[in-house]
């Protein structure tokens, strides 16, 4: 009888201490997982700044989207601005697939470029925008037939007078915030140099938009290749700028990645709150004899060394 009992506690013994084991066990698993997550979230944390205007990789995006963003992410940029809106869908994904997507790969998008903005389909447009996570809603050029471009000069500009351009932009601008969005129009060189009426667009529509419903997307290249200075419009119009292009500009006035031309960015840099600049966005339209994905992986060494964050 006591060998019986013996033999029952030595059981039970042995059941106890397996059970308390795999509690550790558990204990000990939940908390390396834990921490796993926390180092991995400290890594993204840590490698993801900045943004990128996908238009760099536009071709790129064409081919295969997903992956690309894939890479755009691995890179290490956080923020996008979105240029390849066509019949309701972004790069061919829905809008709310599209900010998912995005979601996996830590990625926010910010804001998009839409250059079909109409009257008649802003609703519409801007409705997407906003499923689709974007805060800002860019107009990337005069819409609505207005620009023009000139093969044969390689020039830009726009028909119609800076009056009409402001006073579309105010409309748009209407209904961007009916939408929950915040409507910015885009530079190029063009709206910097005065026109047949005697003005310089851009400070027409600076002065004459209303500040509620329209600012600007400063393209710090475009401004530079008008012979203009950034900082002198930080000064003059403070707060107007929300988002910066930053791209560089190389000896022959060409576009060249972000640090490896002529334009001093850390003295634009330092006026940052001046401007009203939220968010800036690393562009380069042509990358020439270097690949865009490669040309986005030097122009992030470069805002890195510069102090952008």
């Amino acid at each position: 009888m006591k060998t019986k009992n013996y033999i029952q506690m030595i059981k039970y013994y042995l059941l106890t201490v397996l059970f308390l084991g795999s509690i550790a066990c558990k204990d000990k698993s939940a908390a390396e997982s834990e921490n796993t997550n926390e180092v991995a979230s400290e890594k993204i944390s840590a490698q993801q700044l900045g943004g990128l205007a996908l238009y760099t990789v536009r071709d790129a995006m064409g081919e295969d989207a997903k992956a690309t963003l894939k890479t755009v992410a691995e890179t290490g940029y956080q923020n996008i601005e979105a240029a390849g809106y066509s019949d309701g869908a972004y790069y061919g994904m829905s809008p709310r697939d599209f900010k998912a997507y995005l979601s996996e790969l830590n990625l926010i998008p910010i804001s998009t470029h839409q250059s079909s903005i109409t009257m008649e389909n802003a609703e519409k447009e801007m409705a997407d925008a906003k499923e689709a996570g974007f805060e800002y809603f860019v107009v990337p050029v005069p819409p609505m037939g207005l620009f023009k471009y000139d093969n044969a000069t390689s020039s830009m500009s726009m028909t119609g007078g800076a009056k009409n351009l402001a006073e579309i932009l105010d409309s748009l601008g209407e209904k961007a915030q009916a939408a929950g969005l915040q409507l910015l129009y885009h530079n190029h060189d063009f709206e910097f140099k005065v026109d047949a009426d005697g003005i310089v667009p851009i400070d027409y529509l600076l002065e004459n938009c209303n500040p509620e419903l329209v600012n600007f997307q400063m393209d710090l290249f475009w401004v530079t290749k008008a012979g203009a200075d950034p900082v002198a419009y930080f000064e003059k119009y403070p707060g107007r700028f929300k988002i910066w292009h930053v791209k560089d500009m190389d000896e022959e006035g060409k576009f060249a990645p972000v640090g490896k031309g002529t334009i001093d960015f850390g003295r634009i840099l330092a006026e940052k709150e001046m401007s009203g600049m939220q968010y800036y966005m690393v562009e380069q339209d042509k990358t020439f004899t270097m690949e865009p994905i490669e040309a986005i992986k030097v122009s992030r060494e470069g805002i890195q060394k510069i102090g952008f964050k």
